[in-house]
């Protein structure tokens, strides 16, 4: 089969394109869901701009990629404030030009229902993980719509659908307006050749567990929590980062040309469990 009729090849890769992760180290030792997708991203061909308030975390996983022959550069700041958005989105086109995708994968949290979690509380971790969103949506999308494509990709949780057995108010309804948020950005610009879409991790495997949520299950022992998480997924067993890194990959790829505005739940059946 040749011409009009040969099959096109799957279009995973990014060669020649730059993308910037926002939040791009890790919590701790391992992989994060940020860290797995830059190395992803790499590994598809892209410059991958390594953006993180950690210096050191951001140049592990700048070393991974290197390591693998691949190129990244370190940038360091905090995405939720606007001159350091400014600072960080220059310094990733003087290094490697126009910006072609956003993955923002910055999110924190803070345990506690209604009476726990003061407005400041919230305000607090709306300005990272809703804020932090706009102020960099903002600087990507005019380069995008004068090229004529572009690609983001947010990464919410399946706190933002469901109750999951621990209070955790803020960051559910924060995630839920970074759904929220994308859906209208991809709707907006769809005409622009420029495309945008959430990823929703289920129970993920990753450094976080160990820094916050392994207290909701059990105080003193690590891969008791980890077992409890487990427990609660149709699968049997967690996810992984890169589990969630190659969703990413797929949604900015062109493989993922005609996906735009939508949710892509991976999360091993476990949303379904609790309709």
């Amino acid at each position: 089969m040749n011409g009009a009729n040969t099959p096109p090849a799957l279009p995973l890769r990014l060669d020649g394109r730059t993308v910037f992760v926002a939040g791009g180290g890790s919590a701790g030792p391992g992989w994060s869901i940020g860290r797995a997708s830059s190395v992803t991203y790499a590994r598809q061909g892209a410059r991958v701009c390594v953006a993180d308030r950690d210096a050191d975390s951001a140049r592990e996983t700048v070393r991974l990629i290197e390591e693998e022959g691949g190129e990244a550069i370190v940038l360091v700041g905090d995405v939720s404030d606007e001159a350091d958005v400014s600072r960080l989105v220059g310094e990733a086109r003087d290094a490697f030009g126009p910006i072609d995708a956003l993955h923002y994968n910055v999110g924190i949290g803070k345990v506690g229902g209604p009476a726990q979690t003061s407005a400041a509380d919230l305000a607090r971790v709306h300005a990272v993980n809703v804020g932090g969103l706009l102020l960099m949506t903002q600087a990507v999308l005019p380069g995008m719509k004068e090229r004529g494509r572009g690609a983001i990709v947010a990464i919410s949780s399946i706190a933002a659908h469901r109750y999951l057995g621990y209070p955790h108010l803020a960051y559910g309804v924060t995630k839920a307006a970074v759904e929220q948020f994308i859906r209208l950005v991809a709707l907006e610009h769809a005409p622009f050749g420029i495309r945008a879409n959430t990823v929703v991790p289920g129970l993920i495997d990753t450094p976080r567990i160990a820094t916050t949520v392994a207290s909701q299950f059990s105080a003193d022992d690590l891969d008791e929590a980890r077992q409890a998480r487990a427990r609660q997924v149709p699968t049997g067993r967690m996810g992984t980062a890169w589990e969630v890194a190659y969703a990413c990959g797929f949604l900015l790829s062109d493989a993922a040309s005609y996906v735009t505005g939508t949710e892509l739940l991976v999360d091993g059946g476990i949303t379904g469990k609790f309709v």
